[in-house]
């Protein structure tokens, strides 16, 4: 048996209460079935039940078309804006589904019946009238599509309304490209509800257009004149068009489930992974940029002034350092509340996402789930098509063109995102923790990608990490920021090599941190007779600073220049990790396999340019 294929256990109580009420919903059509030889067929007039059918869909698809054409803008205005205004109008655009039909109808007639205003100035027109039993059906039924236009809406990631916009698109496209397709299947339903609701629908009808006959309205008069036996013949187009409708969904709603099951057996088939050779950089020089960011959310305040050289840059920090925040405020999908981003000497701080000349990756990559590989590439104003082919072929992704987002790996999706960004000139290349996502082996191989693809682009790039590893490699200037201060910036290797305080060197990965004191211009005494060599800017005498060395520059040997004592010895996955006791400091040392034990004494040499070095106040 396919194990995909068996039953999950479902908890004993759910299909008993799920088989009451299904019996109880079933019951009725049986029952009606059963008393099919009681009906009086020869009373029917059948002109009259032709004429309150037509009046009902006709009806009923007009008001449906209405409450679409304000209902889903309605919607998504609910699930965007906020605000008490904005909340008070959800609350009230839902009340009609908890008023009595009736009580629906005499309200309208407030507003449209005879004596009002309105009906004076239509001279009654919206009453007794087509049009008065369309307005009844809008205002009971409109409320079904709100409610799912807006749950559709909120339950979309903005996100990928904000790459759209980075893409050079406008607001208008976006909606009607992005926002609506993604909605789309809840939007369905959402109508499909309303639709039967207003073509059920009774109450508020009777009381404010009781002629022309509506179906729901003939059927009451008719069972009044004639009887039970009279009511199956006219029960007979009610049932035969709610199912067709009913049919109809659930048809297109079968087609989108074997979509998704074709997208998801895609995804299973493994993607080859592109084959990047780096190459001499083009002759580019870096944009000339300059930021000046002050924003506030809440008690968080940002504020960056960064003015790098570099066309490789990095910024680091810790989650909720403001480095996500900005970047969105450079691509402009947050504003700024006082500064200016200098783009080769323009102030772009007040364009439109869209105008700045900026591409954007976000975290998630942010593709859109309803288009494919080439729809993607497609999607971005003024995209070269030449350029689209390139990036295909050249970030592995031929063969992947007709593929959606969820039948790509994440490593495919990230190349699309990076393709889809490169696809339209622009200046500045603004990935967001790029690699977060991926396992660690995939993280390394997309890395070596991304440091090939830098050496071939002209734009610059600006990479968020909170991983250090990621700046050193693909930055070759950094910012280091934390809580929304900037801590340092500069080049990266001066900055790795002498943090302007623990927390930054911290922060750049710095463990095992030991304390000293100089001793000269390239020495740190760390006790009695033992002292470090160190290279880089000169040192202050008789300063105190803090230091560390990456494990993997700490070398046994036995003619090695420095003395330590063995404290403990870990076993990892590439052979053991030793904890050596150095003048007052204790040091870990990446020892392969070499045997030794707690208390034993062994020599080792520091690389003077591996030790990185900062100040302690």
């Amino acid at each position: 048996m396919n194990p995909g294929s068996a039953t999950r256990r479902v908890p004993a109580p759910l299909p008993w209460l799920a088989g009451l009420l299904a019996i109880y919903l079933i019951a009725p059509l049986v029952a009606g079935a059963q008393q099919a030889g009681m009906a009086d067929w020869a009373t029917v007039d059948v002109a009259a039940l032709t004429r309150a059918c037509l009046i009902s869909v006709a009806s009923a698809t007009i008001a449906t078309l209405l409450i679409a054409l304000g209902g889903i803008p309605l919607g998504y205005l609910l699930a965007r804006v906020r605000g008490r205004a904005v909340g008070l109008i959800g609350f009230l655009v839902q009340l009609p589904l908890a008023l009595p039909p009736l009580a629906s109808g005499i309200l309208l007639l407030f507003l449209v019946g005879y004596s009002t205003p309105i009906g004076r100035l239509t001279g009654g027109a919206l009453t007794d009238s087509f049009a008065g039993i369309v307005l009844a059906e809008v205002f009971v039924a409109a409320p079904f599509l709100i409610i799912a236009a807006r749950s559709a809406f909120a339950a979309m990631d903005p996100g990928l309304e904000d790459v759209a916009a980075t893409l050079g698109r406008g607001p208008l496209y976006v909606f009607f490209h992005v926002s609506m397709p993604i909605a789309r299947p809840a939007i369905l339903s959402g109508l499909l509800l309303a639709w039967l609701r207003a073509f059920g629908e009774f109450g508020a009808t009777v009381m404010v257009a009781y002629h022309p006959y509506s179906l729901p309205v003939y059927t009451y008069v008719a069972f009044g004149a004639q009887g039970l036996p009279a009511m199956l013949p006219v029960l007979i187009p009610t049932l035969a068009l709610a199912l067709a409708i009913m049919v109809l969904s659930t048809l297109a709603g079968n087609r989108a489930v074997a979509r998704a099951a074709v997208a998801a057996s895609a995804a299973a088939l493994p993607g080859a992974m592109p084959d990047i050779a780096a190459r001499p950089a083009a002759p580019t020089r870096a944009v000339d940029l300059d930021l000046r960011l002050q924003k506030r959310l809440g008690n968080f305040r940002l504020d960056v002034a960064w003015s790098p050289q570099a066309r490789r840059l990095g910024i680091v920090g810790p989650s909720g350092s403001g480095k996500s925040l900005t970047l969105k405020m450079i691509a402009g999908i947050e504003a700024c509340d006082r500064g200016s981003i200098r783009l080769d000497g323009h102030d772009i701080a007040a364009l439109e996402p869209a105008a700045r000349g900026v591409a954007y990756v976000p975290q998630n990559y942010g593709l859109f789930p309803h288009l494919t590989v080439a729809e993607q590439l497609a999607f971005p104003a003024d995209a070269d098509p030449k350029r689209a082919r390139h990036w295909i072929d050249h970030l592995g992704l031929r063969g992947l063109e007709d593929r959606q987002p969820d039948a790509l790996s994440l490593g495919q999706q990230q190349r699309v995102a990076l393709a889809r960004a490169l696809v339209r000139p622009a200046r500045l290349l603004l990935l967001d923790e790029p690699f977060s996502a991926l396992d660690a082996p995939l993280r390394a191989r997309l890395r070596r990608e991304m440091l090939a693809l830098q050496s071939e682009l002209s734009a610059t790039t600006i990479l968020v990490t909170h991983d250090p590893a990621e700046a050193a490699l693909l930055a070759d200037e950094i910012l280091v920021i934390e809580s929304g201060r900037v801590l340092q910036s500069g080049a990266t290797e001066q900055v790795f090599r002498r943090p302007s305080s623990e927390t930054v060197a911290r922060l750049l990965g710095a463990d095992h941190a030991a304390t000293g004191i100089a001793v000269g211009a390239d020495s740190i005494a760390l006790g009695a007779d033992v002292s470090l060599k160190v290279s880089g800017p000169a040192l202050t005498p008789g300063a105190r600073v803090g230091w560390t060395v990456s494990p993997a520059r700490v070398r046994l040997s036995d003619t090695g220049q420095y003395q330590g004592t063995v404290e403990a010895v870990t076993r990892v996955a590439s052979g053991h990790y030793i904890a050596l006791r150095f003048g007052d400091a204790s040091i870990e040392v990446a020892a392969g396999y070499v045997e030794l034990s707690p208390g034993s004494v062994c020599r080792f040499d520091i690389d003077t340019d591996a030790v990185r070095i900062w100040p302690l106040e």
